[in-house]
């Protein structure tokens, strides 16, 4: 591939594949984050491949935190029941 015209006077045509590796290896993970993330989104939205509305992403992430914070209430009810039982036993 020949150096392009404005940057053969800027850099030596030895650095100009290192130069063009760098940019796109760092483009590279943001590039095929955001093609993921759009395409997930055009497939949860077009009528054709849209999940039904309790089977969409926010649904089931609001389901999942709700399922998470009451396990994380009842682990520490019983938590408080326990340090409670214990010091009824010391006392």
């Amino acid at each position: 591939m020949p150096t392009p015209v404005l940057l053969s006077r800027y850099v030596p045509p030895s650095q100009f594949n290192k130069l063009a590796l760098i940019n796109t290896s760092g483009l590279d993970p943001v590039l095929g984050i955001f093609t993921g993330c759009f395409a997930y989104y055009l497939h949860e939205t077009h009528p054709r491949t849209a999940p039904p509305p309790d089977k969409a992403l926010a649904t089931l992430v609001q389901w999942k935190w709700a399922k998470f914070k009451r396990d994380r209430e009842e682990k520490l009810n019983a938590l408080e029941r326990e340090a409670d039982a214990s010091s009824k036993v010391a006392s």
